[in-house]
């Protein structure tokens, strides 16, 4: 188990490592274990949510790199919507086809830019964890 400053201190050393200056922040709320908020470029994570994950999530990793994987994929977000403007209109309001092109499009520009970022040694886990996440995304 992972405790708050645990995880906090890996997305931290993970944004400076990536010479980024995003925002971070604890949401027990959030019905994932991270998600990355556009409108405040902040990094927000479950404690419990992402626990859970560690438990379910059978990879051979270290807590802490697959913890580092979720930060990767956040990021890979942020990259997504500095280079693509998508109108988030559709999400909100466009018909469930539309959303779920758009939702597809958006989680596969998040892993693909996230894994740019992504040190060497951690490459196979990172696309086994997105492999694993897959179900998880219609169209994906």
């Amino acid at each position: 188990m992972l405790y708050i400053r645990d995880i906090e201190k890996i997305i931290q050393d993970t944004l400076l490592e990536a010479n980024l200056k995003l925002n971070y922040e604890i949401n027990n709320d959030l019905q994932a274990p991270m998600s990355f908020n556009v409108s405040t470029n902040t990094i927000k994570f479950n404690y419990i949510q992402v626990n859970g994950f560690l438990s379910r999530v059978k990879v051979k990793e270290t807590k802490e790199n697959l913890v580092k994987i979720l930060v990767y994929h956040e990021i890979g977000y942020y990259l997504d919507y500095k280079k693509n403007r998508y109108d988030l209109r559709t999400l909100m309001y466009g018909e469930d086809e539309e959303i779920k092109q758009l939702t597809a499009q958006i989680e596969t520009n998040a892993w693909d830019y996230g894994r740019t970022l992504v040190p060497e040694e951690l490459i196979d886990s990172y696309d086994q964890v997105r492999d694993l996440e897959k179900v998880h995304i219609p169209n994906f």
